[in-house]
This record gives structure tokens, sequence and C-alpha cells, in this order.
């Protein structure tokens, strides 16, 4: 070959080389273009994402305390209440965590869902306690009614033993019917006047009630004097919110049948005349009375 050739080949040769690192550049340079493009696409989608778990969390929150709104349950407001504590915590950790932190992403992502369930159960066990808030009161609302029907119904038998007894009759509640009271002399007779008095007696019966709550009951007996105070050692019961002070107790067994009972009141005072009155109160009502007087 002689030297013009040899130039030739040399020249073809490098021109070639310079081609081909020419083509390997641009490649280099269209690669480096795609993957920046590529990062810079995924860097979009992964500031998408940490939008929308930012939504998501604020949308939790904020059914989170929509929740509180529809229940009464003490218990269950608190829960809700940590819950959404948890949340905000998690919504700040979102808030400091880059878009390119494919692990602390992925692990709030994680903890999204667990929220995304635990609402779920709470939204299923509220609705089920205002389902049956609901049964409730439109059960509460028969009772009412039902309740209505029988006051009028006791009304009504009220009514008609007004010109026999004293006392406001209800289904279930005693009655104390024929009540007497006597004063007695120390010989055990019965005493006109107030002076020789030393021993009152209270006699009345415990009407038949099959409707009546049987078992042991106790009687309260309240003797008022003419200045209306009432004979007592200090004991007392409970009537009408209030506390009173009773004579007598008398303790009974009652079965539902009617009951003879007498109780005595030792005089250890000197009293005077005028109009005495006797009340008889049980199971928190007042059951029957009677006056008397002296001279």
């Amino acid at each position: 070959m002689n030297r013009k050739n040899l130039l030739i080949t040399i020249a073809a040769a490098t021109l070639i080389v310079l081609v081909a690192l020419v083509a390997w550049l641009g490649y280099r340079a269209s690669k480096a273009e795609e993957t920046s493009r590529q990062m810079e696409e995924l860097q979009q989608l992964a500031e998408m994402d940490k939008l929308e778990m930012q939504n998501e969390y604020e949308e939790f929150a904020r059914q989170y305390e929509e929740l509180q709104t529809q229940i009464n349950n003490d218990s269950l407001i608190a829960q809700l209440e940590k819950e959404q504590k948890r949340i905000e915590e998690l919504q700040e950790e979102l808030r400091r965590t880059k878009s390119n932190d494919a692990a602390e992403i992925m692990r709030l992502k994680q903890e999204l869902a667990t929220l995304r369930e635990i609402l779920r159960q709470y939204i299923m066990q509220i609705d089920s306690l205002n389902h049956l808030n609901q049964q409730l009161n439109q059960e509460n609302q028969s009772l009412r009614t039902q309740n209505a029907q029988a006051q009028v119904h006791i009304t009504n038998l009220t009514t008609e033993k007004e010109t026999l007894t004293d006392k406001v009759a209800i289904a279930s509640q005693l009655d104390a019917t024929g009540v007497s009271a006597i004063g007695k002399n120390k010989r055990g007779k019965a005493a006109k006047k107030i002076k020789d008095v030393k021993k009152f007696q209270i006699s009345f019966n415990i009407s038949r009630n099959v409707t009546a709550q049987t078992g042991m009951k106790s009687i309260y007996v309240r003797i008022m004097t003419p200045t209306n105070e009432v004979l007592t050692q200090g004991g007392t019961f409970n009537y009408e919110n209030r506390t009173l002070e009773y004579s007598i107790r008398k303790d009974i067994e009652y079965t539902g049948e009617e009951q003879a009972i007498t109780v005595y009141w030792d005089v250890n005072q000197t009293l005077m005349g005028g109009q005495y009155r006797v009340d008889i109160f049980a199971d928190g009502n007042r059951i029957g009375g009677t006056s008397f007087s002296f001279e």
C-alpha cells in the first residue's frame, strides 16, 4: 500500500470512530434526557400521591369529628378523640416527609389503610348504636302512650273511690282503710280528755291488693298535734323527695291479702286539747289517715 492509500485508510477509520463517538454521545444524551424526564414524572407522581394522602387524612379527621356529634357515649367519644389525635400526628409526619422518601410514604400509606378500616368499624358501631337508640325511642314512645292510657284509667278509678277514701289510689299502691285513733287512760279505757290520755291507739286495715309487691314492708304512722308538731322519737323516712319524722314504725310481711294492724304511742309529755291528725305511709306513699279530738 502506497502512502496515499494509507492516509485515506487512516482518515476513513478516524471518520468512522468520530461518527461512532458522536452517535454514542447522542445516545447517552438521549438516555440522560429520558431518565431525567422519567425522574421528573416520578417526582410529580410522588407529589400527587402525597397530596392525595394529605387530602384523605384531612377527610378522615373531618369524619371523626362529625362522628362525635352523632353519639352521646363518653367512652366512644374518647376513643374517637384518640383516633383523631393519631390522624393529626400522621398528618404532621406526612407534611415533614419528602416525596422521594419511598419507605416513609409506604409506611404512611399502610397507616392510612389501617385508619380506613378503623373508621369503617366505628361507622358500623355507631350506626348499630343509633339503630338501637331508635328502637329504644320507639319502645319508650309506646310505653309513654301505654302509661298515659294507664294514667287515664287510674284517674278514673281514683274518681270512683274519692267518695270512699281520702287518698289517691294507684293500682300497685297499698291502701289503709278503716283508720281509727283513740286515747286510752291508765286503765286502758277510752279517754275523753287529753289530760287523761296515757297512750294513743291507732288501728287500720291494709287492703287486699293482688297487684302490689309482696314481702316485708315498713308502715310509718305520723301523729300531728293541734300545733302541727310531730310526736316523734327522732326516726325519719323519705316521702316525695323530703325527709319526714314519724311517730311509729311497724314492719309487716305483706302477702297481698287484707291485714289488720294496731300500733300504740305512749304519751310521755304534756299535750294540749284540740284536733290531732294521723297520717299513714308505706312504700313512699301516703296510704291513709284520720283525725281525732280531745277536750
